[in-house]
């Protein structure tokens, strides 16, 4: 009979230990497979269509996430509420991201539903708890400042204490009034909601109702979660991972929502192995297709600055009077920047690179505008100004940003030949930034983009 078991019996060798952990690792990376993550999205789109179906109002995407769990053909917006300004204890309402271009869809369609999802272990993302309460609470208080019985805070008890509630809610004159400062003409964004906003929370674990719903003192937003919550391991749940929408540049090997959802049969009967392959070759065939290039975005309330991204700029026909800044993600000496006495190419690289060394490449850019209006002839006394970058949202921000606080007046008229812009601040910019922001809510001009124009704007002499 073999001797009684002892401790060392049960201690496994160094040799077995690290085993053991590859094993884990190995089994951690198949459940996290590209497959299993697709597969996720989908079930999570299901649930999100069920939502649609329960409550019938238009689904809004809070981008980046959301978008993979709306069918693009049953997607009627997109919203840019980030997480981080609903962060315990930095609580913010976004001047750069007002999201005001919700209100119309919002007012015809009675409320709204704004998808997103977070990843493991929470039960709703922080933009969907807070973020958004923060705004609808800042918006009511702007648009009604007369009825304060509209201007109630409203978060999720089950994911907001009562002592964060009354933290928040203590910021939000100050909020109200950062928004107003900004300037921005209250009656067009009134006409578009008969009665306050207000949200509402939707998991998969809540109980949809049965019958359509009518909610006659205000406009319902539904912050829709879409994920379900996962407290443990992937490895527990068959393959299901919660937020996979969530971290894509980890894992999607560039596919887009665009591209998944009319090809999320093929994906999803491919094996692994030869998944990013398939995707590649599925991005690179959208690219070669796409087609609908938007035309230049006007800049209210001016009538003569545009933005646009470089590819939608190559596929319009100018003006010979169009006055044309185009920024290149490729670096070039100063002596080429300039084509001809109405077009400017300006290349100073992509990324952060592009945004500090567009501090210095800004004077020439507003000497070039400059230069150009004195030229324009007398039945062009305003002509078009076009800026544009590679995706028409950071770069080509913040030089029509730069244009917009020296070269035009507060109506959004050009300042006569020889004016210019002055008493320029820290509130002057962010006022100017709004009216972008109003105009093309899905800009993102980074901080390091903004920094640099302020730089520029605030060392300029008076």
């Amino acid at each position: 009979m073999p001797p009684p078991a002892t401790a060392s019996d049960l201690i496994f060798s160094e040799q077995a230990n690290h085993n053991f952990s590859k094993t884990l690792g190995d089994i951690k990376r198949h459940t996290l497979s590209i497959h299993n993550r697709l597969q996720s999205i989908l079930v999570d789109a299901a649930f999100v269509q069920s939502v649609s179906g329960a409550y019938c109002r238009p689904l809004v995407a809070n981008e980046r996430c959301g978008s993979w769990y709306i069918n693009p053909e049953a997607k009627s917006g997109s919203a840019y509420f980030k997480s981080t300004d609903g962060h315990t204890g930095v609580w913010k309402f976004s001047t750069r991201r007002l999201n005001t271009h919700l209100l119309e869809l919002i007012g015809k369609g009675d409320g709204c539903i704004i998808v997103d999802s977070t990843r493991r272990g929470k039960r709703m993302p922080d933009a969907l708890s807070k973020t958004i309460p923060i705004w609808c609470s800042v918006i009511n208080r702007s648009l009604f400042p007369d009825k304060p019985e509209y201007h109630n805070l409203y978060t999720p008890p089950q994911a907001v204490s009562t002592s964060e509630n009354a933290q928040i809610a203590a910021r939000l004159d100050d909020f109200t009034e950062s928004f107003a400062s900004l300037g921005i003409n209250m009656k067009p964004l009134r006409e578009h909601i008969s009665k306050p906003i207000r949200p509402l929370w939707v998991t998969p674990e809540s109980a949809l109702p049965v019958e359509e719903q009518v909610f006659s003192d205000y406009h319902p937003v539904i912050c829709c979660t879409a994920s379900r919550r996962v407290a443990g391991g992937e490895v527990s749940e068959g393959g299901y991972i919660q937020g996979s929408g969530d971290d894509t540049e980890n894992w999607a090997h560039g596919l887009t929502p665009t591209v998944f959802w009319p090809n999320s049969e093929l994906l999803l009967s491919t094996s692994e192995s030869e998944l990013p392959s398939l995707i590649t070759e599925l991005v690179s065939s959208s690219s070669n297709t796409s087609t609908g290039k938007p035309s230049p975005t006007l800049l209210p309330p001016t009538s003569s600055l545009y933005v646009t991204s470089s590819t939608s700029l190559a596929a319009q026909s100018a003006s010979s009077s169009d006055i044309i800044i185009t920024v290149s993600s490729e670096i070039t000496a100063p002596a080429s920047w300039q084509k001809d006495k109405h077009r400017l190419e300006i290349g100073i690289g992509s990324g952060k690179i592009g945004s500090r060394n567009l501090r210095s490449a800004l004077p020439h850019m507003i000497d070039f505008v400059k230069r150009s209006l004195s030229t324009a002839s007398a039945e062009t006394k305003s002509p078009r100004i076009v800026v544009a970058c590679p995706d028409g949202k950071d770069l080509s921000i913040g030089v029509a940003l730069a244009i917009l606080c020296i070269l035009y007046d507060e109506n959004g008229d050009l300042f006569e030949l020889g004016q210019e812009g002055s008493g320029i601040d820290k509130a002057f910019i962010r006022r100017r930034l709004g009216w972008i922001m109003t105009a093309i809510p899905d800009s993102n001009p980074s901080r390091s983009t903004l920094q640099s124009v302020n730089s520029y704007l605030m060392i300029r002499p008076s």
